[in-house]
């Protein structure tokens, strides 16, 4: 009778275990998928600087060394504090002065109640941002009231700011996400990019082919093609796969570079509150994109400060 007893809880286990592996967030990841060739990539990317920008250097930037750095950055450095003569402007912007950048990246991150993991990111991001011989801006777009997380129209929000700077490339990017790689390079290819196709917290494997979250890189006309994100995703989840969708009506095909050029280090968070609308929205994404995005834009600007680090925009949704 015993043994029975014990046969079946071994059962049991083994059903359960097995059940846990099936569902697993990974079971159906890919190692790999297709991406640009390191040897093919300059030929991908989109050489155009923000409008207003002028560099007093004479020679233009090489990028051939940066695309080939094997080396891993040390998640360590979000520690410590930014090196003297930095030369980072008020606003966070930042630009080489040894060489013209063919390159102006507007970092746009949406972000509320989390002083500490912002911290870290300002310090390794610019630590990361410095080697790779661009000119870039980070915005910190901060919702301020009491509503659920809102991360596409703060993201939305981030855009038409970048727009009015003149910046002709976006990168839509999470507070807790950490580029482990410098041959990451945080430029706009001619395709939308899914640049975080490898996050520790994934096990460095991309869940599903159609994943456009986390961080990207497009450019500032193909965000405006698509009229850019929804702004009806309260709470968390949806947005991105919404933004996919929005690709396949705009015949924009994404693009990524390979997992191990890709590489993230996710900080870890509290879990935030689900969406519920998150499904019902997700069933006519595709119908919405005219009349839900960046043309039905509101929301009340309370400050914008150009901190040391970067450019806070808080906003009341």
């Amino acid at each position: 009778m015993r043994h029975a007893y014990k046969k079946k809880i071994l059962y049991c286990g083994l059903v359960i275990v097995g059940v846990i592996i099936f569902l697993h967030p990974n079971m159906n990841a890919r190692r790999t998928y297709d991406f640009i060739e390191k040897r093919n990539i300059l030929e991908h990317l989109y050489d155009q600087t923000a409008q207003n920008f002028t560099s007093p250097a004479i020679l233009d930037c090489d990028y051939h060394d940066i695309l080939f750095d094997d080396t891993t950055m040390s998640i360590n450095l979000m520690d410590g504090d930014l090196i003297e003569g930095h030369r980072i402007k008020d606003g966070g912007e930042f630009h080489p002065s040894d060489c013209k950048p063919k390159f102006s990246t507007a970092i746009i991150v949406p972000y509320r109640d989390r002083a500490e993991t912002l911290r870290g990111f300002l310090v390794y991001m610019h630590m990361f941002l410095r080697r790779q011989n661009i000119h870039y801006r980070i915005y910190v777009i901060e919702q301020v009231d009491m509503r659920p997380f809102n991360r596409a129209k703060l993201l939305n929000i981030g855009a038409a700011a970048a727009f009015k700077a003149g910046y002709p490339c976006l990168v839509l990017h999470d507070v807790d996400l950490l580029p482990l790689k410098p041959a990451n390079l945080y430029a706009c290819t001619k395709c939308p990019r899914h640049m975080s196709s490898s996050i520790n917290k994934f096990r460095f494997v991309l869940p599903y082919l159609s994943l456009f979250g986390g961080a990207i890189a497009i450019t500032s006309s193909q965000f405006k093609l698509i009229n850019g994100m929804s702004n009806e995703y309260y709470g968390w989840g949806g947005e991105d796969d919404d933004l996919y969708a929005r690709l396949e009506v705009g015949e924009l095909k994404l693009c990524r570079f390979a997992p191990d050029t890709s590489r993230y280090h996710m900080v870890t968070h509290q879990t935030q509150q689900k969406g519920e609308k998150r499904h019902k929205l997700l069933n006519y994404a595709k119908n919405r994109i005219n009349n839900d995005g960046l043309n039905t834009l509101r929301y009340t600007e309370v400050a914008t400060v150009l901190h040391p680090l970067f450019t806070h925009i808080m906003v009341d949704l």
